[in-house]
């Protein structure tokens, strides 16, 4: 679907905005400079989505859309996690063909002022349908899956080791914490001094999952939030005045 609705908290009410010029799906929006970029996106039908091979960019002043730089020649892919640091946009991980299969560990750096792509080392677990977070110089990957229609594991090969990348040292490590509740499709962010991992979907699950999870990066555990009061998967969050909307 194509449509972008746009939700305004103090009017408590919805406008729709222009729709994209393509379908879009399986993508984690950054904001950069006022506006909206889609990096690493999924377009087509389930299950052999291919991979938008350019950023896709929307401005909500002009309410209109734009296509950005590509991405490197074989690096596309959807279902990655997208997050934003000291201005430099991080693609980690993803799938390259649809649902099909094709789950990478890859990292690559984006540089919207110069245009320019970096290859970085590869995460320790390859992962799709999942997102990532950024929190005091710290990458997290966290959720998700390896995909692979093909063999007919859609859903059951969930990811539960959380992969750190420091951008200071440009390593990984994995936190010795698993995820409590491994799924994919989940939505993650940070706040505080916490990454949050909301929702998913699993095979053992007839519904989305409503369970929301935390890691305190300080005492180095996973603790327990309410659950959404409906479980949802491949969905996002933003946070506006200390409430999250989802």
């Amino acid at each position: 679907i194509n449509p972008v609705s746009i939700y305004d908290p103090a009017a408590d009410a919805w406008t729709q905005g222009a729709p994209s010029p393509i379908e879009i799906h399986h993508f984690q929006p950054v904001a950069y400079k006022g506006e909206i970029w889609v990096v690493g996106a999924m377009t087509g039908r389930f299950p052999n989505e291919t991979p938008v091979k350019k950023i896709l960019i929307y401005n909500p002043e002009t309410d209109a859309w734009r296509w950005g730089p590509a991405i490197p020649e074989g690096r596309a892919r959807g279902g990655a996690g997208v997050s934003l640091y000291q201005g430099k946009i991080y693609l980690s991980a993803g799938i390259t063909r649809g649902h099909m299969g094709g789950f990478v560990p890859w990292h690559d750096c984006f540089d919207p002022e110069t245009g320019e792509w970096k290859i970085l080392p590869d995460a320790p677990h390859a992962r799709d349908h999942f997102q990532s977070a950024v929190l005091d110089g710290t990458l997290y990957l966290a959720g998700g899956r390896q995909t692979s229609k093909e063999t007919d594991e859609v859903f059951s090969r969930t990811v539960a080791p959380v992969d750190a990348y420091d951008f200071a040292s440009g390593t990984w490590s994995t936190l010795e914490k698993m995820l409590p509740t491994p799924r994919a499709g989940n939505t993650t962010f940070s706040f505080g001094r916490k990454v949050v991992v909301i929702g998913g979907e699993t095979a053992h699950n007839k519904t989305a999952h409503a369970e929301v999870e935390a890691y305190d990066v300080d005492a180095a555990h996973w603790q327990t939030l309410p659950a959404l009061n409906r479980g949802r998967h491949g969905t996002g969050v933003a946070i506006i005045n200390c409430t999250m909307y989802t």
